[in-house]
């Protein structure tokens, strides 16, 4: 037991950075430590942190941007009132370690953990470090990355702190039971699970909508249509099921699934990895992206997991081809289930808790 450790975790403004920490933070939970969140004030990501029983602090937060923005310099002012926030309870919370999971609102809790000399350990999910990533970097003991590649892509002053564990994914996808998903879906024929993230992806919801008909020829299609455009979503056969949100069932939902057709963000490639899913990407790319889902796509298909398509005719050419090919599926399965045989959770916490 670890009574009296207490590890302050840091980070936000999606799920994708708030979810792998809740993997961390339930393994440390388990080995006796008490854990708090710093985040920001949006109240889904306080949700998500209370709905796993967990204290959570909201600071002020502005976005990190790389291009030219008059909101950097509002933003700027934002950044220094959550600095000091988040001094304020730090020094109050007294946390042995903070654990950042990226995301703007990391930024000033790190630098004030940094300025009260507590130890700060940064993950990254991505291929590539994003910026919040690099700036917490300086003001980091260690660095934990996803990827032995992304290792190349610190200075070399950084790479010595750098240690490769996986993405931490909650347990619950390792033993989810595919029979439950299923019963709690009411399907037995196979299954092709949309994704698109808590928000949804307007072009894979487009893909999906204008090809139902060939699409069910072959699949139960369940949709997690997301809160964008929910309401021009069809009902208009019993093998498509649309659901703006999938929230605890999504470990049991997964697991039923024959075949993910989903973006290429680090915690949905990985929820995937983890249970052994085949994988049809259409990474998130252009001019408002850095290429982070591009980057996570191409590792997943360049080890036999996944297939990257960026057209409607050819991502349902090979959803169709897919599901005519057993073979295929179970080669793509097996190389997804030896990526996430890392568990980057358990892997995480053995490190910190070696370095207290």
């Amino acid at each position: 037991m670890n009574n009296g450790v207490k590890i302050a975790f840091a980070g936000g403004g999606t799920g994708g950075h708030i979810y792998p920490g809740l993997a961390v933070a339930a393994e440390l939970k388990e080995k006796g430590c008490g854990v708090f969140w710093i985040g920001s004030k949006r109240e889904l990501d306080r949700n998500i942190v209370e709905g796993s029983d967990i204290r959570f602090f909201d600071i002020p937060s502005g976005k990190l941007r790389r291009y030219f923005s008059l909101q950097n310099f509002t933003d700027i002012f934002r950044i220094i009132e959550g600095f000091f926030a988040a001094r304020k309870i730090l020094k109050r919370e007294k946390p042995s370690l903070l654990f950042s999971k990226g995301g703007f609102v990391s930024v000033p809790p790190v630098i004030a953990a940094f300025s009260l000399k507590i130890p700060v350990f940064t993950h990254e999910s991505d291929f590539s470090p994003g910026l919040a990533t690099k700036i917490n970097s300086f003001f980091s003991k260690k660095i934990l990355v996803s990827y032995g590649e992304t290792v190349s892509k610190f200075k070399p002053q950084a790479r010595e702190k750098v240690t490769i564990t996986g993405n931490p994914v909650r347990q619950i996808f390792r033993s989810a039971d595919a029979g439950a998903g299923r019963r709690f879906l009411d399907i037995e024929e196979p299954i092709l699970l949309v994704l698109g993230g808590s928000q949804g992806a307007r072009e894979i919801n487009n893909i999906v909508i204008d090809n139902l008909e060939t699409l069910t020829r072959f699949y139960t299609v369940v949709h997690q249509t997301g809160s964008a455009g929910a309401e021009s979503i069809p009902t208009v056969s019993s093998r498509y099921k649309p659901l703006q949100y999938i929230g605890e069932e999504m470990p049991y939902i997964l697991a039923s699934a024959t075949l993910v057709l989903s973006r290429s963000g680090a915690g949905a490639v990985w929820e995937c990895a983890v249970a052994g899913k085949p994988m049809l990407l259409v990474p998130l790319r252009g001019s408002g992206t850095r290429g982070d889902q591009v980057e996570n796509a191409r590792f997943f298909e360049s080890a036999g997991a996944a297939v990257i398509q960026t057209d409607a005719q050819s991502v349902i050419q090979t959803a169709v081809s897919l599901a005519e090919d057993e073979s295929k599926l179970r080669s793509m399965s097996a190389a997804a289930a030896k990526i996430g045989a890392l568990d980057g959770a358990k892997e995480i916490t053995r490190i910190i808790l070696g370095f207290l």
